[in-house]
């Protein structure tokens, strides 16, 4: 199966960027801009790629050591930039040190649990809004996205996400996110039992 480590905002924080999409969706822009569906918003820790099934326990066996080493940490979105013209992303504020440190122990977790790393670039943190095939000029939609500052929420788990790839061959069509598992950060779930 097709997964990556994520971390997933909040429906009020994803309620807040909804507004500031469809603001966005009324300015001028290039033609063929897709934008990315709400429910797919997320911050990528560490991509995977296909893994074996046979592979998935031991992943998520790291996986929940990596959340557990991690505390809970302040988060926010902020601003925007993108990736050449083919991705609009909005960008992260807060303890964005510590949203690197939770990618880098993603990432040592699913190799340490045997996933072969295609690659390791450094990390930068974003939330993809809007892909385009062609080299869209995304100039004004990162103008608007300058002053954005959203609300802070505390990221309190880490996700595993499995990727269903379009299989029906109808245009438009994009990958469909699903979490295989879900873990506290910072053993957080136990504290709170203990706490109840």
């Amino acid at each position: 199966m097709r997964l990556f480590a994520a971390v997933l905002p909040p429906e009020p924080v994803a309620d807040e960027l909804a507004g500031v999409v469809a603001g966005l969706k009324q300015l001028p822009g290039p033609d063929g801009v897709r934008w990315s569906s709400r429910e797919n918003w997320h911050f990528t820790l560490a991509f995977l790629a296909e893994v074996d099934d046979e592979v998935v326990p031991g992943v998520c066996e790291r996986m929940e050591r990596a959340a557990r080493r991690t505390a809970p940490f302040a988060l926010s979105l902020r601003g925007g930039g993108h990736f050449g013209g083919r991705a609009l992303w909005a960008g992260a504020g807060g303890a964005v040190a510590e949203l690197r440190i939770l990618a880098g122990r993603a990432e040592a977790a699913a190799r340490k649990a045997g996933v072969t790393m295609t690659e390791h670039r450094p990390y930068r943190p974003h939330l993809t809004l809007a892909r385009s095939r062609g080299d869209a000029d995304f100039t004004p939609y990162v103008a608007a996205l300058g002053a954005f500052a959203g609300t802070p929420w505390t990221v309190s788990e880490l996700v595993l996400v499995r990727s269903n790839l379009p299989t029906s061959g109808v245009p438009g069509e994009r990958p469909r996110y699903e979490a295989v598992g879900r873990w506290p950060l910072g053993g957080a779930a136990k504290d709170a039992d203990a706490a109840g």
